[in-house]
């Protein structure tokens, strides 16, 4: 029998090491380096490992000849969910979904695959919970039980000879972190247990056609757990966003081989399970009744669709030498940088004060087109002037204090045109050629022509 070889891969960054060390030199971090098993040298592949991508052996294929017919995809049932996936489940891809324990994985998993199992044949693997437990779930939650078809497992090997007589067209393995391999010597959830029971359970489905989706946990930071090649393997990463003091929930996929990236999909967690929101930006503006200073709200570009958030600011003197910039929901170092442009073209010092920045709703904002609403929002608070309440505002501020264009600019005034807002301070590219009925809008190219609008 061949000896069995090891590597050392680092959890946080996937560099290699021939020997174990306790910091990785690559990131920098301590205690990641972990032992995991290689595949033996052997000169020609085994029947288990050819065809992984579900074609056996294929010859060379020229560039045109290839079929672009469209895959046909499986609707989850879910517009929200769909939207995120690109359109529904693709046959033969895997889809990993993490978040953070009790935000709703396994709920809206097996809402999901109870509805599927209808018309689809479905297998839910569980290796934390018992069948007992997921069927009172079930029944909690009033879903059709009659088609879905359980297992409890942790042996990969078993679960694969379980789907083989089974054939499902889709199946969840909850969670991956659990799984393990009988070759592999080390214990459920570590590097060389995630990453080969991964591998064999994507190869299974690429070789069959079926849809895998694996549950995912996540660390302290809030990453993946596990090792980085598994973000490698999978075609779509899925993860839900969401506080416990908060019931909705927020699905945002940051990797999809089949659809488009950063879309977002809104959630209510509700005693009858997760129920999707079809009108998010309705519920991001719940605001208070009186009208306070330090508050605007702001259109930002969500995957294909606008949303709009309500950006909050206080600026109150500081009683500290160094005064504090917090900002939940944005950059901080984005805010520092727009407090020296606010300094520099709009007369406005700051630099004597706390300033603290929240998107209302626990979005996060990754775009640059919340610069303007955010500086406005400063100002309004450190002026303690409130704006009015059916204003809207976005753009982009540079560095020179001019107010750049950012895509999609009609869109986003369309939308905030049917949420109610009558005024809409812009830049000066992104007003449309034809009005808006019912909206003025004030285009900008500068800083200080935004600070005269207010």
């Amino acid at each position: 029998m061949a000896k069995q070889k090891t590597g050392y891969v680092c959890t946080d960054c996937g560099a290699d090491y021939s020997k174990w060390q306790g910091q990785c030199a690559e990131c920098g971090q301590w205690n990641t380096v972990q032992e995991v098993r290689l595949g033996a040298a052997t000169s020609s592949r085994s029947a288990s490992q050819a065809g992984y991508a579900g074609q056996g052996l294929s010859k060379v294929t020229p560039l045109a000849e290839i079929d672009l017919a469209e895959l046909p995809r499986i609707a989850s049932g879910m517009d929200e969910l769909d939207r995120v996936l690109g359109g529904g489940f693709v046959p033969g891809s895997v889809v990993l979904i993490g978040g953070n324990p009790g935000a709703g994985k396994s709920t809206l998993l097996l809402q999901t695959l109870c509805h599927l199992s209808q018309k689809h044949p479905a297998l839910y693997v569980t290796g934390e919970e018992s069948l007992q437990q997921v069927a009172m779930r079930a029944q909690r939650l009033g879903l059709p039980t009659d088609k879905l078809q359980l297992l409890s497992a942790t042996d990969v090997d078993a679960l694969l000879a379980s789907a083989d007589q089974v054939k499902p067209k889709l199946m969840v393995v909850d969670s991956i972190q659990v799984m393990h391999h009988a070759d592999i010597q080390s214990a459920p959830g570590s590097v060389s247990q995630v990453r080969e029971s991964a591998a064999a359970l994507t190869r299974y489905a690429k070789q069959t056609g079926t849809v895998l989706i694996l549950v995912g946990h996540v660390t302290k930071d809030g990453s993946l757990a596990g090792p980085k090649v598994l973000e490698h393997i999978i075609d779509c990463s899925i993860m839900i966003e969401g506080s416990n003091d908060s019931r909705f929930r927020t699905l945002r996929g940051s990797k999809n081989r089949f659809g488009a990236v950063n879309e977002l999909g809104v959630f209510a967690m509700t005693e009858q399970g997760l129920k999707e929101v079809s009108n998010p930006s309705a519920i991001f503006l719940q605001r208070s009744d009186e009208v306070a200073s330090g508050s605007v709200v702001m259109v930002v570009w969500e995957g294909t669709r606008p949303l709009l958030v309500e950006i909050q600011g206080l600026v109150d003197m500081s009683s500290l030498g160094n005064p504090r910039r917090v900002a939940v929901g944005l950059e901080q170092n984005r805010l520092a940088m727009l407090l020296a442009v606010l300094h520099r073209h709009g007369g406005i010092m700051v630099g004597d004060q706390d300033v603290f920045v929240n998107v209302v709703g626990g979005v996060k904002i990754a775009e640059t087109s919340a610069d303007l609403a955010l500086l406005l929002a400063l100002v309004s608070s450190f002026r303690d002037q409130p704006l009015p309440r059916d204003l809207v505002v976005f753009g982009e501020v540079g560095l020179a204090g001019e107010i750049r264009p950012v895509p999609s600019g009609q869109e986003r005034l369309r939308e905030a045109a049917k949420h109610g807002f009558k005024k809409a301070i812009v830049p000066a590219n992104n007003v449309p050629r034809d009005p808006i009925k019912g909206l003025e809008i004030v285009a900008v190219k500068k800083l200080s022509e935004a600070l005269e609008a207010i």
